[in-house]
């Protein structure tokens, strides 16, 4: 199998593809949304033209809002606005200016209440997280992500216990640690390069990503894992070289896990494209992670066994 024998240079492309994510992570940081740092955000949508990028800054600073505020337009007639957290007083006044804006900043009206606006103007989100439970959100974010790996870990090392040679089965576990932790780098590192040059945010919504696609990435990884333990019953005198079965187990699964990933992918395209806009950030953490979960599955985790076995082997 082709991946068996060129694995040096599917290394070389996953260590590139981290190193380009570290690069990012250090450089750049990561783009935390409101949930994790704690603030309100505000979406608003007009029916009609909608103000200028400039009009709706001035709108919110004239409403009281003194801490730094990011306004992002979304789809083609909203806005979406970020600033410190505010008290519901000035939320009020905030949100009741923008529904009475229109192109001109000088039209727009302040009102200490939310009331019903005539001009074409729609609240489609209002919420704001404080900054103790943005930081403990990301407290647990973090070790969720670290006890969903351990847990896959130390299942497929029991999974596989049996399994002894040529190569032990805690190193089956091993080769599962690369590629989740690949699984996880990566798109993080290409979200930071997002977050710097189009305004993506990591939010609960990129966690709960992130753990789908461990599920996703896991389970092509386990199924050559398990095909190789099968091979390797039927051979049980070890006449085939272990680089020849782990090629062969690719071989037979590699048509089903590109298949099982493509569909799925081709499902959260149509959502990226057509779906709502709280959900297209989502969609894409998800296509671009089972992209990279289904790369790491077949070309990085099953060839480390190979690796693994010639190092035990020259020894």
């Amino acid at each position: 199998m082709f991946v068996v024998k060129y694995r040096k240079i599917f290394y070389t492309l996953s260590i590139l593809l981290v190193l380009f994510s570290i690069f990012t992570i250090s450089k750049w940081g990561i783009n935390y949304g409101i949930d994790f740092k704690g603030g309100s955000i505000i979406e608003v949508e007009y029916n009609g033209a909608r103000p200028s990028h400039d009009d709706i800054t001035s709108i919110v600073k004239n409403s009281g809002v003194t801490s730094e505020i990011v306004v992002r337009p979304t789809g083609d007639k909203g806005y979406i606005i970020r600033t410190a957290s505010l008290a519901s007083s000035t939320v009020n006044v905030v949100t009741a200016n923008l529904l009475s804006a229109t192109s001109t900043v000088g039209t727009s009206t302040v009102s200490s209440t939310v009331s019903a606006s005539t001009t074409g103007a729609t609240i489609k989100r209002m919420d704001t997280v404080g900054p103790i439970l943005g930081a403990e959100l990301q407290s647990k974010s973090i070790t969720s992500i670290i006890l969903v790996i351990l847990a896959i870990v130390l299942f497929i090392t029991f999974a596989f216990r049996h399994v002894s040679k040529p190569v032990s089965s805690w190193k089956y576990g091993l080769a599962a640690i690369a590629a989740l932790a690949h699984d996880v780098l990566v798109p993080t590192g290409i979200y930071a390069f997002l977050g710097r040059n189009g305004g993506y945010e990591v939010d609960a919504l990129f966690v709960t990503a992130i753990l789908v696609i461990l599920g996703f990435s896991v389970h092509d990884t386990i199924v050559v894992f398990d095909r190789t333990r099968e091979n390797l019953k039927i051979d049980d005198h070890h006449k085939e070289a272990f680089d020849k079965t782990v090629g062969k187990s690719i071989s037979q699964t590699f048509a089903r896990s590109i298949n099982t990933s493509l569909t799925t992918i081709l499902a959260l395209i149509a959502l990226f494209i057509f779906g709502a806009d709280a959900t297209r950030n989502f969609s894409l953490i998800l296509i671009i992670g089972i992209v990279l979960g289904t790369y790491s599955s077949i070309f990085l985790g099953s060839p480390l066994l190979v690796t693994f076995w010639k190092a035990q082997k020259n020894k």
